[in-house]
């Protein structure tokens, strides 16, 4: 394969080469010895290295020989500024950690504190070759600055929930105001687009989840929002509405291509086939769904019958990491438990953690491989470890094999946000250290 913008021989930006190209595109295309050129921040060519060296000169190289080149990995669920609260809520179910993280969280927020739990953030996900988050949380504009400073891909935006004294002190009368005043101001660079985030059917009532669909739906927005996390979950849901989660969304028309739900672990037969009718995604989020014990979501059946499932986090609290390798790896193999090794193979984990989570996004003619026209986001893992030896099958090393310090190299928007394992728009130690005060300062 050998693929360019047009016919003619152009000069780069940024010229990655030498590695083995894992395209994650329709064909599933491997490229040993490949390379993918990048202009303007966008995929200008991919294909042998010797054709694109000759063809591309590039201001900037990274020599990729030894390494899997792979689609930088897209986070479908998290909530960043979490980092602060790691390991605040541990082995508690989701009623209980609730119970514990919103009084945390109404104490210690602030936009400073959000700004220190994202550079935090960022540092982690960059480290773990992740290019791409959807971030519901707290102070929002805090949150993009930060991104924005970093050269960092964030999905984030105003995020409703009908909660007694929240951090931000916002009554809930103002937020539609608040929202459309964001979103008319907003001007979506390629790859991104307008987000709404709905906390869930048991922290906003019906008439509130219609009103912040409307509002998404005007603005052409991604509505995020949990459903179905646990079975306390649907039990709350039931009684307050006599509906699952699931079955009220659709009752409201909330279902549909531009929504996304966080989790559904617990969905029938008939839910799954409302979510593959309407079009509407799902985020998978296998380590946060096993550490609160809510069970394992149906992946394989959504994916039978055709859900765009991609890949989150959570925040870091409720899985401890920002880690998407350990996402994939994960996703790969809690299926296999009810006795079918093939329930999610490593290939369909791998575009679990890529293009299907772009796709879930509505943004998967963005992001999510490594094609031409799309963004060049990618990540360079090294393959000298020992662990990862020998490597017979670059999906599988990648599944099975691979762990998030095993990426060495980090591109976001054709910008090196990693090189050789140090952060080029950060300072770790810094970042560290200032969270570590936010949290020590309350």
């Amino acid at each position: 394969m050998s693929t360019v913008r047009n016919t003619e021989a152009a000069g780069a930006d940024l010229l990655v080469h030498g590695g083995t190209v894992l395209t994650v595109d329709g064909s599933g295309t491997v490229l040993p010895d490949g390379a993918v050129a990048v202009l303007d921040g966008e995929i200008i060519a991919v294909g042998p290295a010797d054709a694109l060296r000759a063809a591309h000169p590039a201001a900037e190289e990274i020599d990729a020989t030894g390494c899997l080149v792979l689609p930088g990995l897209v986070n479908t669920h998290t909530h960043l500024a979490m980092t602060l609260l790691r390991g605040h809520a541990d082995d508690v179910d989701l009623q209980e950690f609730l119970g514990r993280v919103v009084p945390r969280e109404n104490a210690l927020l602030s936009p400073e504190a959000v700004t220190a739990g994202l550079r935090l953030a960022i540092a982690e996900s960059v480290r773990g070759g992740v290019t791409t988050a959807l971030d519901m949380y707290w102070f929002h504009e805090a949150a993009e600055r930060v991104a924005r400073d970093a050269g960092w891909r964030l999905l984030s935006g105003p995020t409703f929930m009908d909660v007694p004294g929240p951090p931000d002190r916002m009554p809930y009368g103002n937020r539609m105001d608040w929202a459309r005043r964001h979103l008319d101001g907003l001007r979506p660079s390629p790859g991104t687009r307008p987000v709404v985030f709905a906390h869930s059917a048991y922290t906003l009532d019906a008439g509130q989840l219609t009103d912040i669909a409307a509002l998404a739906k005007e603005y052409g927005a991604l509505l995020h929002l949990h459903a179905a996390e646990n079975a306390a979950e649907v039990a709350t849901v039931c009684e307050r509405y006599g509906k699952r989660p699931v079955e009220l969304l659709e009752s409201l028309g909330l279902l549909g291509p531009d929504t996304l739900l966080a989790h559904a672990v617990e969905l029938t037969d008939t839910e799954i086939a409302a979510l593959a009718r309407t079009g509407t995604g799902v985020a998978h989020c296998p380590v946060s769904n096993l550490k609160l014990g809510c069970g394992i979501a149906r992946v394989p059946e959504l994916l039978r019958q055709g859900v765009r499932v991609g890949l989150g986090t959570d925040g870091a609290v409720s899985s401890n990491s920002l880690d998407m390798v350990g996402a994939l790896g994960m996703a790969a193999l809690i299926h296999k438990a009810g006795g079918d090794p093939t329930a999610v193979g490593a290939e369909q984990a791998v575009r679990m953690a890529t293009i299907e989570g772009a796709r879930a996004l509505g943004l998967g003619g963005h992001l999510g491989s490594l094609e031409v026209g799309k963004r060049a986001d990618l990540a360079v893992l090294d393959l000298g470890g020992p662990h990862l030896a020998p490597r017979h099958d670059p999906w599988s090393t990648l599944a099975y094999s691979a762990r998030a310090d095993d990426v060495r190299d980090t591109v976001v928007d054709g910008r090196v946000l990693m090189r050789d394992r140090r952060l080029t728009t950060l300072d770790e130690a810094a970042v560290a250290g200032a969270a570590e005060a936010v949290v020590r300062s309350v």
